[in-house]
C-alpha cells in the first residue's frame, strides 16, 4: 500500500491511497494488518490544530523505530512546498534511516 499525505494535491497516480490529516496516516502506520510500503508527505495540511502536519507522521516513525527494534518503517517521501519544513523533515529522515540501519546490524 502507498499512502499519500496532502490537504490539497492530488496523488500521483491511482494506486495511492490519499488521506488528508497526520492522524489518518498514523492510524494507519499503526494497523499491523495493513502493509504499508510508502508513503509521501506534505507537510502544511491546512488547520494544523484539526489536521496535524507532515512531521508529526515522521515523529511517530522515529518513535516506532527507536522503541521497537523489529520496526521496518516504510520509504518515505517528502512532497512539501514549505523549505523550512522540508529540511526539517529531512533531518527527521534521517535519523529514522540511521536507526533502522544500526537495529538491523544488532540483530545480526
Amino acid at each position: 500500500m502507498k499512502i499519500w499525505l496532502d490537504d490539497t494535491r492530488t496523488p500521483l497516480d491511482s494506486s495511492w491511497v490519499w488521506v488528508k490529516s497526520a492522524q489518518a496516516i498514523i492510524d494507519m502506520l499503526s494497523n499491523p494488518e495493513l502493509d504499508i510500503e510508502q508513503i509521501s508527505l506534505d507537510h502544511d495540511l491546512g488547520d494544523e490544530e484539526l489536521y496535524g502536519n507532515g512531521y508529526q507522521v515522521l515523529l511517530y516513525i522515529e518513535e516506532r523505530v527507536f522503541t521497537d527494534k523489529d520496526y521496518a518503517p516504510p520509504r518515505v517521501f517528502i512532497h512539501t512546498a514549505n523549505p523550512v519544513a522540508m529540511q526539517k523533515m529531512k533531518s527527521a529522515l534521517t535519523t529514522i534511516y540511521k536507526k533502522r540501519e544500526n537495529n538491523a546490524q544488532k540483530s545480526t
